[in-house]
């Protein structure tokens, strides 16, 4: 497999923190490996009458600490090295912020950008009834992901339903909140990212409101962790799209910004002192925090060996890759992996589920409440291992607290024969 392959990656990642984490290595091999990994087609009538048929994938990863739990995403270069990879940072990223549940992953390999929202709910139903004998509250509990939302688990929750003959929200996260969701889902990521790095940026002597940021990819993790940044006092200085980036020296209006997305892409874009730039400028760009939010591999070498960021937090899952992360652990540079800073999502989809299972809803006071809790001990878990272990890698900390508990796990339950 090439070298940026997320599998790779991923695999890469577990074998570095082997050595320091205790961790007997007949059960290393057990929780390295998914449980499964399925493969379907999942056919479509277009609107223009034609039938579409693209592939579906699930991977449920591992299942020692509850129901396997991740997203679904629909997007073209889904392919199963992709959800095998997402699945298994699903298991570590459940396990570090300690909440009952292992690590799945699904996605449908599409180009939803160019489909009508008739040709998204065919496509998000017939992925529900492939998957239905595979997930469920007790089972496996997909969520929203990359092109997918409360909108598309409604469509699959209603699917499960209609197809098990009773109402089931607790099948499905991410929900619209007339259906079972929880306040505070849809910000929760970015949430989440927001608080690891006001930790982060604390832990290494800074001062949030004296911070600058760049963040790769504005859409939900990244504009919602740059909007409660600036809030927060930083200066979010360059943001990008899929289309290009945007940079001013003194801060970019967040705000403004967000409600500019709505309608348009950062392309069209014109306000005074603003300049176009592009990706490779955002995530090179001289700030104090870089936060990649967009897909697998942003952060290759080259972009490692040119950035000027004095700390990174990722919103994305897997944004470096592995030569690149070794360069920035030599450099010095602080990364804060995903499986940590990026768990807001799955945590209070956590209390999605709870909620859906106790028929009882939270306030958004107090899931917010309970996600800083929850994810601000995760942080200070990560960095006791960081401080305990003769390793440079935060990444490396936070696997080995990740596998050591899921590890422990297995051991506690043993091996079926």
């Amino acid at each position: 497999m090439p070298e940026d392959n997320p599998y790779d990656t991923m695999q890469n990642q577990l074998e570095e923190t082997l050595q320091y984490a205790d961790v007997d290595e007949e059960i290393f091999e057990v929780i390295r490996t998914p449980d499964r990994v399925l493969e379907f087609s999942v056919p479509v009538r277009m609107d223009d009458g034609s039938i579409e048929v693209f592939d579906g994938y699930r991977c449920q990863f591992d299942d020692a600490r509850g129901p396997y739990k991740g997203g679904i995403r629909f997007h073209p270069a889904v392919n199963e090295d992709e959800v095998k990879a997402l699945a298994g940072w699903m298991t570590w990223k459940t396990s570090v912020s300690d909440v009952p549940f292992g690590g799945g992953k699904g996605g449908v390999c599409c180009q939803p950008k160019e489909m009508s929202e008739k040709e998204l709910e065919r496509v998000s139903r017939r992925y529900a009834k492939e998957v239905r004998r595979f997930v469920g509250p007790e089972d496996d509990v997909p969520a929203p992901d990359v092109n997918t939302g409360p909108q598309t688990m409604a469509w699959m929750t209603d699917t499960f339903s209609i197809l098990k003959d009773k109402t089931v929200p607790g099948a499905f996260t991410g929900k619209p909140l007339n259906f079972g969701g929880s306040e505070g889902r849809v910000e929760a990521t970015g949430r989440g990212i927001y608080f690891v790095a006001r930790e982060a940026v604390e832990y290494f002597d800074g001062d949030i409101s004296d911070t600058t940021v760049a963040v790769q990819g504005f859409g939900n993790v990244g504009s919602i962790g740059a909007r409660l940044l600036e809030e927060a006092g930083a200066d979010v200085v360059a943001v990008s799209d899929s289309t290009g980036g945007l940079y001013h020296p003194s801060g970019l209006d967040v705000k403004q910004l967000e409600e500019f997305k709505k309608t348009d892409s950062f392309e069209n874009y014109d306000s005074q002192g603003v300049e176009h730039v592009t990706n490779y400028d955002v995530l090179t760009e001289d700030v104090d925090v870089l936060i990649p939010a967009a897909l697998e591999n942003a952060i290759d070498i080259e972009v490692a060996q040119e950035t000027d960021s004095d700390l990174i937090v990722e919103g994305a899952n897997g944004p470096t890759t592995t030569e690149a992360d070794e360069h920035l652990v030599e450099r010095g540079v602080p990364i804060m992996p995903a499986i940590l800073a990026s768990a807001g999502g799955v945590i209070v989809s956590y209390f999605e589920w709870v909620q859906n299972l106790q028929r009882y809803q939270w306030t958004k006071d107090r899931v917010n409440d309970e996600l800083e809790r929850q994810i601000v001990d995760a942080f200070e878990d990560t960095m006791g291992a960081w401080e305990e272990i003769e390793t440079d890698s935060v990444r490396t900390a936070a696997y080995k607290v990740a596998m050591e508990r899921v590890a422990e796990t297995h051991e506690t339950r043993g091996l079926f024969v």
